[in-house]
């Protein structure tokens, strides 16, 4: 779902669907026509709360434990259970991998829908995603959900607290894997921010660099470059001894 934006794919899809149920209307096919009419209903409220200037990841229900309320998963069915199969269908045939290791002990990539998805290490999971649920099968492990709509971008105080929460744990010796759908775009914004805070990386833009040599399928978009501009304004506006506080805690496990 990259490269034209979430909304305008799921406005398409929603018209599709309406053309089928007035098609069916036609034929006097009522009762079948029913699902595609919520299906094209469902569709066309995402695409309205996924543009960027609404934003309303949590429309979805998704909660802080990376799980789907019973009601989230009946009202918003035709959506949720859409962008599973065309995530499970487009992670098999890509052939990318799961996930890669940008340096040591930090990780980004896709949704890990079984524990093989995962890095090694009992990572703590950072996830980017508002859509795709936390499986029971990779249950145990530290974890983070900052909900984005697939092609957009987490909130800089989205992505400033993320790299805190990441340096906590690091600061414990523990790998972090952040993902979101594929590894493209949201888990790369945060993974840029996470090596800038790490004194890995300069800035953002080298930051992305070397994740591209590593995963060389990434592909950010303008809403992940703004954010991270917007992130790195704050950063600079903050206090210096707040600022190097992350990149003291990696220093400590470096050395």
């Amino acid at each position: 779902m990259m490269g034209l934006g979430l909304s305008f794919l799921i406005a398409l899809k929603a018209a599709a669907l309406f053309i089928v149920f007035t098609y069916l209307r036609i034929l006097e096919f009522n009762l079948l026509s029913i699902p595609f009419l919520y299906a094209s209903l469902v569709s066309l409220l995402v695409a309205i709360t996924s543009h960027p200037s609404v934003n309303l990841p949590m429309l979805l229900g998704k909660g802080s434990d990376g799980r789907f309320p019973i009601w989230a998963l009946i009202m918003f069915s035709p959506y949720l259970y859409f962008v599973r199969a065309f995530s499970a269908l487009r992670r098999f045939t890509s052939g990318e991998a799961p996930y890669s290791e940008i340096c040591e002990g930090l990780y980004v990539g896709g949704w890990p829908y079984s524990p093989d998805k995962l890095p090694p290490g009992n990572p703590a999971i950072i996830d980017c995603t508002c859509e795709l649920p936390r499986k029971n099968e990779v249950s145990g492990h530290a974890y983070l959900c900052i909900p984005t709509w697939d092609t957009r971008a987490p909130q800089p105080a989205e992505i400033e607290s993320a790299v805190k929460w990441a340096c906590r744990k690091r600061a414990q010796n523990t790998p972090i894997f952040i993902h979101c759908a594929y590894g493209h775009g949201r888990s790369v914004a945060v993974m840029c921010a996470l090596l800038v805070a790490l004194g890995l990386a300069e800035d953002w833009k080298s930051a992305e660099k070397l994740i591209k040599q590593k995963r060389p399928y990434i592909r950010m978009n303008a809403l992940h470059r703004k954010a991270l501009d917007e992130w790195s304004k704050h950063r600079l506006s903050t206090p210096k001894r707040n600022r190097e506080l992350s990149v003291g805690v990696s220093s400590v496990i470096l050395s």
